[in-house]
């Protein structure tokens, strides 16, 4: 290799990696670095290679409501008694207003706000918004009001329920109101906000909508900052001059609306700043049944890597 590489590799991730920052502190000396790399990311498009300078960070909440001591008939009784699962449901509709805004008190408050630069930039990007939703099997497209698809996905914050567990769901029917009800929720964040502190915004919103009969707890399944690499630095540069020799193109600049935490990570506690140099494509369904990855992509990143790795021997 023409550069002194440390391979890190942490398969905790996708659980809230909650060993990996102990692992960090503990060995800093052995992770002091120039640079990292991380390749956790997708292109802009088939034939559109992509550094990517930003993430979305993130926070993952579940709620939990419990209501009587056990399930109840609910015909004797209905009407008498709190039903968790019509109360989670009364909570996660709350969570949005009609304009597709985050219905928590201050969570916009510290949000940074797009340059025009990067508006310019991300409009003239060959994106196609009516085969954006085709693809996704969609004939209109949902978002926050006043701002564009790709704004949506990679610089708005947002708060989506991922999952529901309630009640009766096996075949047939069972008329029963449930004794409890929960619900996994992720808010994905955008740079200056604090996950802590959204954390807490978030908890203290479903308390105080939260019928005083029926109790709530919360568990907390990750926090992480959002990222930003700076576009104009030797790294980026010898990263594009890499891309361009692996795919045969200059590479465009975007953002991404996932969370990698441990570029955050990295950046607290090592003072390191990541490239993100990925290859995947957007439709490989990541986290979806039939999750791929093309050979050409494969190859290409091959390429790139091996370049890029060389190119990063000239930083000092």
């Amino acid at each position: 290799m023409p550069v002194n590489l440390t391979l890190l590799i942490e398969g905790e991730e996708e659980i809230g990696s909650e060993n990996l920052e102990a692992f960090v502190a503990k060995h800093r000396a052995a992770l002091a670095a120039d640079i990292a790399v991380v390749s956790d990311t997708n292109q802009f498009a088939r034939g559109v290679p992509s550094i990517t300078y930003g993430l979305r960070g993130l926070v993952y909440m579940e709620v939990f409501l419990t209501g009587p001591s056990h399930d109840l008939h609910s015909g004797l009784f209905g009407g008498a008694v709190p039903n968790p699962a019509n109360v989670l449901g009364e909570l996660i509709a709350s969570l949005h207003d009609r304009d597709g805004r985050v219905n928590i008190p201050g969570f916009y408050d510290d949000v940074l706000e797009l340059s025009q630069a990067e508006r310019d930039m991300w409009a003239g990007l060959p994106f196609d918004e009516k085969a954006f939703a085709d693809g996704l099997g969609l004939t209109v497209l949902s978002g926050e009001k006043g701002y564009t698809t790709l704004q949506r996905r990679w610089a708005r914050p947002t708060c989506d329920v991922n999952g529901i567990t309630t009640g009766y769901q096996g075949p047939g029917a069972k008329t029963v109101i449930p004794s409890k009800a929960s619900a996994k929720v992720s808010m994905r964040l955008v740079p200056n906000q604090n996950a802590e502190k959204i954390a807490a915004a978030f908890e203290a919103a479903m308390k105080e909508r939260c019928p005083a009969n029926v109790a709530i707890t919360f568990a907390r399944h990750g926090l992480s900052p959002a990222a930003l690499v700076p576009m104009d630095s030797l790294p980026m540069k010898l990263a594009g001059q890499a891309l361009e020799l692996g795919f045969g193109k200059k590479p465009v600049f975007m953002r991404e609306g996932g969370s990698i935490p441990v570029v955050g990570l990295f950046k607290r506690m090592l003072g390191v700043d990541t490239l993100l140099v990925g290859f995947s494509l957007p439709d490989d369904r990541i986290h979806s049944p039939n999750e791929k990855f093309d050979l050409d992509c494969l190859h290409n990143g091959a390429r790139t890597a091996a370049a890029l790795y060389e190119r990063l021997s000239h930083l000092k």
